[in-house]
């Protein structure tokens, strides 16, 4: 099959949404607003200056997607991640955006014509489909392995973001201070480690601290930090009095977007308009293009996309992973500030809470963060049927 088949069944199976709307709303796009102000008002949305910036700004984003054609992924036969892959491919993106915050800035834009940017050519090459790319398919699988990641296999939010972890500490802990391939530390934000049940997740400062401290070796207090908050937000669906907050966290500086979806098709939401959200889709089957980071006047076109799609909040898994990127202290103090603000006004259902230094374990630990969810074609537990965060 096709991309451009796969693709059309993708939209009119899943209802994914390929023209939006003529709203005149406000879009946040990973932390940054675009204003659709019309200076006629028979002139369509799209058509605005305000628009026109946000889809420069989108297309500039990293798409990664299903590849055919690759060195087969350790002793199996798979050369191609076709119908099993998309979870895999939307973390690729998720990450390959905080690489690209971190080594280009978030007002990066893609230059037309080339030559690129030695760093956003370099980032590529990270990516490739073959075990010599830091962040390639083979690699995360063999990460992991011991989250029962496998070819063929299809995988949920809290194990993509577990293996990312085990990933990125392997290549740190091979590496000089002053040389690390994975260039910040990584804080999965997934409650109480004793698996007490109920309540947010609590993303800990002193925790935060020691992870910033760990990464450098000692050698500073604080390192650039990529946050990762695996959550379930609901059974079928996403339980309604969350849409709003996961809405909100688009508007942060430090945003690095949601992998999300529908049940067993994973893609990687970026913005937001209203109840709808903007997203990149992994589910076009493309041939393996490993990319030389010395190459800058590479090919990249299969890495970005100029269609720009939006599905409704409201109809997302409600298994998901929210990502953020703080590059220094301040940073992470800002990003803290405005998520125990959108704590305090979800009424007693946050997304996640702040603390400042782990309590004693109790029953508000951990929550909506393990491998139940619809990524891995898994049922939920029939006795689940609690409040919506006290499913695990």
């Amino acid at each position: 099959m096709n991309g451009g088949s796969m693709r059309r069944i993708q939209e009119r199976v899943l209802g994914y949404k390929t023209n939006v709307s003529n709203s005149v709303s406000d879009i946040w796009l990973l932390g940054v607003c675009y204003k659709i102000c019309l200076e006629d008002p028979s002139q369509e949305p799209v058509h605005s200056t305000g628009y026109a910036a946000f889809s420069e700004d989108f297309s500039s984003r990293i798409l990664m997607t299903y590849r055919k054609g690759f060195v087969s992924i350790g002793d199996s036969k798979y050369t191609s991640d076709v119908n099993w892959g998309c979870m895999l491919r939307s973390s690729q993106m998720l990450v390959a955006q905080a690489l690209l915050v971190h080594r280009l800035g978030r007002p990066w834009r893609k230059p037309t014509p080339p030559p690129f940017d030695r760093d956003y050519i370099e980032i590529l090459h990270m990516f490739g489909d073959s075990e010599d790319s830091l962040f390639s398919i083979h690699n995360l699988l063999k990460a992991g392995e011991s989250y029962a990641l496998a070819p063929g296999s299809w995988v949920g939010p809290y194990a993509m973001c577990r293996t990312w972890e085990t990933l990125a500490r392997s290549k740190i802990e091979k590496n000089e201070p002053e040389d690390k391939l994975f260039p910040m530390a990584v804080y999965i934000v997934s409650g109480d480690e004793d698996g007490e049940r109920g309540g947010a997740p609590v993303l800990c400062i002193e925790d935060a601290s020691r992870i910033c401290s760990e990464f450098s070796r000692n050698q500073v207090d604080w390192s650039p930090l990529l946050l990762l908050v695996p959550l379930v937000l609901g059974l079928d669906k996403v339980n309604p009095r969350y849409l709003p907050f996961l809405a909100a966290t688009f508007t942060f500086p430090q945003s690095l977007g949601i992998l999300g979806g529908r049940p067993g098709a994973s893609t990687y939401l970026v913005g937001v308009q209203d109840d709808k959200v903007f997203y990149l889709d992994p589910h076009e089957v493309q041939q393996t293009v490993n990319i030389s980071k010395d190459n800058l006047v590479a090919d990249t076109s299969s890495y970005h996309c100029n269609v720009i799609r939006q599905i409704p909040l409201e109809s997302i898994d409600p298994s998901l992973a929210i990502g953020f990127y703080c590059r220094d202290k301040d940073d992470f103090d800002d990003f803290c500030s405005r998520a125990s603000e959108l704590a305090t006004e979800s009424n007693g259902a946050p997304l996640f809470t702040i603390t400042e230094a782990r309590h004693s374990p109790k029953a508000s630990g951990t929550s909506r963060t393990h491998e139940v969810d619809s990524f891995d074609a898994a049922d939920d537990d029939e006795d689940s049927a609690k409040d919506d965060w006290q499913l695990l």
